[in-house]
Parts: C-alpha cells; structure tokens; sequence
C-alpha cells in the first residue's frame, strides 16, 4: 500500500512538473499553436514588441499549419495577436537590418521563408480566419490579407508604410493591392496610408467586420461548431457581420477622396502621379504631396513597377519578384538608412541616396528586378 501510495505521488509531481515546464515554456514562446475545439488556434505572442513577426515564429508556424492542413479532425485554422493592441505590427526589420553586419543569411532566410509561409496561407486547404483586431502592418498583412477569411474590429489599423523605410510593400503586396477597387492599392502603397476600422473592411482587406466587444464570442462559437464546412464558417461571421455596427461612422476617404485617387494614381510613373497631385490642388492632394516627399525616391519607384508588374502575375509569380526586390534592396542603401532613421535613432530624417527621383534611372530600377539564378525563391 505505501509503495502504491508513493508512486502515485510521484506520478502526480511529475505530471505537475510536466505542466510546469508547460507553462514555463508557454510563457517564453514567441508564438502558441494550440488544438482548440474543431480548430488550430495560432496566437502571436510578442505583445510588447506589438507581435513583430520573427524568423522564429515563421519556423513554428509553418509546419503546423501543414500539419493542421492534413489533419482530419481540424476544421479551420484561426490566428490572432496577444496583448489586445497589435495582431501584427511587421516583420522584425530591425533584426533584418542589423544582421547585414552579423548573420548574413538571416537576410535571405527570412524573407524567403516568410513569402513560403505567405503561398501556404494562400493555398491552404483548410478555411483559415484572420482576426486583424488592432494595428496589422507589413508582415501582418501577409499572415491575414491571403487567407480566406479576415476579420476586421473598430480597432484595426492597416498599412503598408515600406516606402518611408527604404522597403517597397511586400508579402504579396504587388499581388493584392492591384486588385483592390480603383486605383486604391497604388495610393496605399506610395503613400503608406493608414485605413482605420471599418475601412479596413470598405477596402477590401477584410472580408468581414466585427465589433471587438463581441470577437471572443466569435471565436468560441467558432470553436464549437462540430466538423463544419467553410459555408458554416462563413455563416458565422456573417452573422457576426450583420449585428456590427458597421455604419455608425462615415467614411472620409472612400465618401470623398475615392475619385481624387483614382485620378491622381492611375499613372505609369511616379513623376506622373505627382504631377496629378500638383495639377488637383485640393487639401487631400497637398498632403499626399507632402507624404511622398519624404519617402525614398527608389522605394518609390520600385513600388510602383512592383504593382503595375504584380497586376498581371500570380501570387507565386509576384513573391519570386519580390523575393528578387528584397535582396537587392538589403545591398542598398535606403533600407538601412530608413530602419536607422525611423526605428534605431528615430530621428525620423533619413538621407535617401539617390536623394532625389529624377536620379533613380531606368537602369538602377532593372537591377532590383534581375533574377537571382539559383537563389531565386522556389515554391
């Protein structure tokens, strides 16, 4: 009997040691991939860096989602931020920037296995839910905007800002942001706009709009739902959908700028759209005016080639582009520069070379754009 009793003591400290290390190991982890209910639940867990997307978490996410895809017992994948502000608020670029003097092949590891992730949520087979609540930028678009379903909250916050660091909007950027309505992609991506709340929806980014009081109900009747369909998925968030508050607000840009944008930025060069600008005057006009001023002359000029080329290519055919575009951008110089200006000495001054459009020639701007050979991204 004591013997008896002694091993079950035992067996009870090392089942709460177990849970323990568990814990302990939850409570470190960059991201948490957990089977909840019918579903696979993909929180990012980097609160106080506004869930900033590492090396890390794509090396953890991407074999689960895989694994969940083959599964016969998940139904849909979720993924959501921690921390209530943030789902995403990027790639971790400080880390990239700083690794040109370190790690050189984190430069071409990360981006490489991001835009891989970036086709797996694209191609995946399973229904896979996004819950865009807070800022969502960069990285985090490419972890929502190629799933089928994108949930957007009061609190969501979109944008692609790559332009004012050197960057260009990538992730699949010369994918979607063409093939939004009009000529809204092009604005999004020169001038780094943010839409806010219900005009994440009204653009085209999410799919459903939901008020954030009512998304922790969303996802547990998610959760519940026993083996469901993607229609059942759908039925669910339409529902939620429908009971938001979806037209308490009015919406400035897409009530009264949509016809100034589609204007302005249905040009083939960026001079073009500026000259647009200059030629409309308006308040809207000046300011756009004044945003792309300070962004890089080259980030500007790639970006804009990115979408008129991305318009007509697949997803794969335009992250193997822009897999080119990041490796050329990291032997630059504006990408380190921007990173140093906006995020290490945040002096929000960086000195673009060339300093000036007229000097980004249409050579330099082929040379982004070249195949890598052999280390061209492969899917």
């Amino acid at each position: 009997m004591k013997g008896y009793i002694r091993f079950n003591s035992l067996k009870r400290a090392n089942v709460i040691l177990q849970h323990l290390r568990m814990s302990m190991h939850t409570e470190a982890s960059e991201v948490l991939l957990e089977r909840r209910g019918c579903a696979g639940v993909i929180t990012l867990n980097r609160p106080k860096f506004l869930n900033a997307l590492s090396l890390n978490m794509i090396r953890q996410i991407y074999p689960q989602l895989k694994k969940w895809e083959q599964d016969p017992e998940t139904f849909l994948i979720i993924i959501k931020g921690a921390g209530g502000k943030a789902f995403c608020a990027g790639g971790d670029i400080k880390a990239i920037s700083e690794a040109k003097n370190t790690r050189q092949n984190l430069t071409r590891d990360f981006f490489r296995e991001e835009y891989i992730l970036n086709n797996a949520i694209a191609s995946c087979q399973k229904p896979y839910v996004a819950l865009i609540d807070g800022i969502t930028m960069g990285g985090g678009v490419g972890l929502s905007v190629h799933g089928r379903f994108r949930v957007a909250t009061e609190r969501s916050l979109f944008a692609m800002p790559e332009t004012g660091i050197g960057l260009f909007p990538d992730v699949g950027g010369g994918y979607f942001l063409p093939r939004l309505q009009g000529k809204l992609g092009y604005f999004l991506a020169l001038t780094g706009f943010r839409l806010k709340g219900r005009d994440v929806h009204r653009a085209g980014i999410a799919t459903h709009f939901v008020d954030s009081e009512k998304l922790h109900k969303l996802e547990e009747e998610l959760l519940a739902l026993k083996s469901p369909a993607a229609e059942d998925i759908a039925g669910v968030l339409e529902s939620y959908h429908a009971e938001s508050k979806m037209d308490q607000d009015k919406s400035v840009i897409f009530e009264e700028h949509v016809d100034k944008i589609n204007r302005c930025f249905s040009a083939n060069t960026v001079e073009q759209i500026i000259e647009n600008l200059r030629q409309d005057g308006s308040p809207f006009a000046i300011e756009q005016l004044k945003v792309i001023s300070k962004m890089s002359p080259t980030s500007l000029k790639i970006t804009l080639r990115q979408l008129l080329e991305g318009s007509s290519k697949t997803l794969q055919e335009v992250l193997t582009m822009e897999y080119r575009l990041t490796q050329a951008c990291m032997e630059g110089h504006d990408f380190h520069e921007g990173v140093r200006a906006v995020l290490v000495d945040k002096d929000q001054s960086p000195k673009w070379k060339p300093a000036n459009l007229n000097e980004v020639t249409d050579e330099d701007l082929n040379s982004y754009f070249k195949s890598l050979g052999s280390s061209d991204l492969k899917f």
